[in-house]
């Protein structure tokens, strides 16, 4: 027990009257162990009971994210203690310093606070889907200064967390699993508009994904400069996949279009020269 006491109480660092000892380190090692356990303990005890208390992956995401900073955070405040670091005389002593760091990295702390608002606010989930700066993605992670996303092209993108809080970004999937989309169509003058309709409808209609297959609509939306303009409107779950499926909406319309002899019009310019007698 003698040969333990001393072991433990070798010094291993002296800064003036304060020294770490292998006693020190131990009981921050053990610290960082424990709060690493207990937040694997937490995240699997709110994802085994997330059904159970009507939570949705997102929040439960959400949750495990923000209850695991507060661990860490605790933690981190206990380790410092532990090596014999006040914090309050270390916050009052680097004051200076940590204005200085506070200016330089103000970005950094925005994205910070950002990350935090979005995972308390709730507005922007994982498994959401963006359209962020032109680009439409599907939120893989929410962190405390980035989040991670994935484009319709299964590029990974890095969103600071600012962007998503401060500036206009569209959510597909935040109201429902369930969205609208159109699919415009212009035909040639002289076509048959009823049969224009039929077509349309069924070419959405008969696509494996697309839903509510006695919603999918079809508007005249507008006599062209040199078409009749449709407006084809289906829904579909798909979402992040949409782009594919009004791709294949268009070769079946092109297929029927080309059955019962309906043109597509290329623009046209019809141009007058006018005479002019000398």
């Amino acid at each position: 027990m003698d040969a333990l006491n001393e072991f433990i109480n070798i010094e291993i660092i002296k800064i003036g009257e304060n020294s770490i000892k292998i006693f020190n380190v131990l009981l921050v090692l053990t610290i960082f162990i424990f709060t690493k356990i207990l937040v694997w303990i937490v995240s699997k005890i709110i994802h085994k009971h997330r059904e159970k208390a009507d939570i949705d992956h997102s929040n439960a995401y959400a949750l495990v994210q923000i209850s695991s900073y507060v661990f860490w955070i605790i933690a981190f405040v206990f380790m410092l203690e532990g090596l014999g670091i006040e914090i309050t005389f270390l916050l009052a002593g680097s004051a200076a310093l940590l204005v200085g760091i506070g200016l330089g990295l103000q970005q950094t702390f925005n994205d910070f606070i950002s990350g935090l608002i979005l995972l308390f606010e709730g507005t922007t989930r994982v498994g959401d889907i963006l359209e962020v700066d032109n680009d439409v993605v599907q939120i893989q992670s929410i962190g405390l200064r980035t989040s991670k996303a994935i484009n319709r092209f299964d590029i990974s993108v890095i969103i600071p967390n600012s962007l998503i809080t401060t500036n206009k970004v569209v959510n597909w999937s935040h109201h429902g699993p369930t969205t609208l989309f159109t699919v415009k169509v212009g035909v040639a003058y002289g076509s048959d508009v009823e049969q224009v309709i039929q077509i349309l409808r069924k070419s959405a209609s008969i696509h494996p994904e697309v839903i509510r297959k006695d919603e999918v609509d079809v508007r005249f939306s507008d006599f062209g400069a040199s078409s009749l303009d449709f407006t084809l409107i289906f829904y579909t779950t798909n979402i992040f996949g949409v782009e594919k499926i009004k791709s294949e909406i268009r070769i079946n319309i092109a297929k029927a279009f080309k059955e019962n002899g309906i043109s597509v019009p290329f623009n046209q310019l019809d141009v007058h020269i006018k005479n002019q007698e000398s």
